[in-house]
């Protein structure tokens, strides 16, 4: 969340090699801040003032799910927000935006941009860093649809581990504990591991036959695998199951502590929260509670370069 009136400034000078910056060179009367990733888009917008007028929620913005569904979404997400009179052409926006660390993604959305005033464009990853430490040094462990950590440092440079891509990497992070979840399924349904309560928790949510479950990989995705997540949490008592959370809590451990091995650390991402009660002592010793979101983040990220030009 982000409180009704925000910080004015930025306490770091940030290297300008962390986000993308585009401007009409038109004035803007409302400054938005965006959290998009691959399973929904939030949006809050404020005046120029830095009053919060609303919020809203639309479907998922990931780049990687391609940029014309983001801009859709980013558009619906402010709609919602209920703002009287807002007009796209008229906001200045921070964006992040999963998959903006992937070239030719960020500059496919830069260039479908439908005629903002400004847009100041980054990684949720990063924008949920900003949010979480007022803009002060710190780091950040992200685990929800991917999973990433990042800190900011105290020259104003990041710093990030994980982030590869739910494809190869991601681990700890709810399309990993999905695939698997999935992997088991398959493997119990060849009598290569026991049937147990997740297991059959897949197939009720899939189908038992060996082609329902071949259909299911075929279209999942990124979300379809995350949406199985809730499984292995729900199952937690098969052995099966809690050994993957035990798992995913160990691969976020290591992501934290080859980020930076000090710096006071926030959680964010539903799966990450879920998983913070069997994360290591040491990284619970470092865990502060996050100061605001990544939307926050997003729209202090605007606030920043908004007042530079002011």
């Amino acid at each position: 969340m982000v409180s009704d009136q925000f910080m004015s400034v930025m306490p770091l000078a940030l290297d300008p090699s962390l986000f993308t910056f585009r401007d009409s060179g038109r004035p803007a009367r409302w400054w938005v801040g965006i959290d998009g990733g691959g399973t929904s888009t939030r949006a809050v917008v404020a005046d120029v003032a830095g009053r919060v007028l609303g919020r809203g929620e639309a479907g998922a913005s990931a780049l990687n799910q391609g940029v014309d569904q983001a801009w859709r979404h980013i558009g619906e997400a402010i709609a919602q927000a209920g703002v009287p009179g807002l007009q796209l052409a008229d906001c200045a926006l921070g964006l992040g935006l999963s998959g903006t660390g992937v070239p030719a993604q960020r500059q496919a959305f830069v260039a479908a941009d439908p005629g903002v005033a400004r847009l100041a464009l980054t990684t949720d990853g990063f924008a949920g860093l900003l949010g979480a430490h007022g803009g002060r040094p710190g780091a950040l462990l992200i685990s929800g649809t991917g999973s990433v950590a990042e800190a900011l440092l105290e020259d104003g440079s990041q710093r990030m581990t994980g982030g590869w891509g739910w494809q190869i990497g991601d681990e700890g992070s709810g399309a990993w504990l999905g695939q698997q979840a999935m992997k088991l399924a398959q493997a119990a349904f060849d009598g290569r591991a026991p049937r147990g309560a997740l297991a059959e928790s897949v197939y009720a949510a899939t189908g038992r036959r060996r082609e329902d479950l071949l259909a299911f990989c075929a279209q999942a995705g990124q979300g379809g695998y995350a949406s199985l997540a809730r499984l292995v949490f729900e199952n937690a008592h098969d052995p099966a199951a809690a050994a993957l959370l035990d798992a995913a809590a160990r691969a976020l451990d290591e992501l934290a502590v080859a980020l930076h091995p000090t710096l006071p650390l926030a959680l964010a991402g539903s799966i990450a929260l879920r998983l913070a009660p069997r994360l290591s002592p040491a990284l619970q010793a470092r865990r502060v509670e996050p100061q605001g979101d990544a939307a926050a983040g997003a729209l202090w990220l605007i606030q920043q370069r908004e007042t530079s030009l002011a």
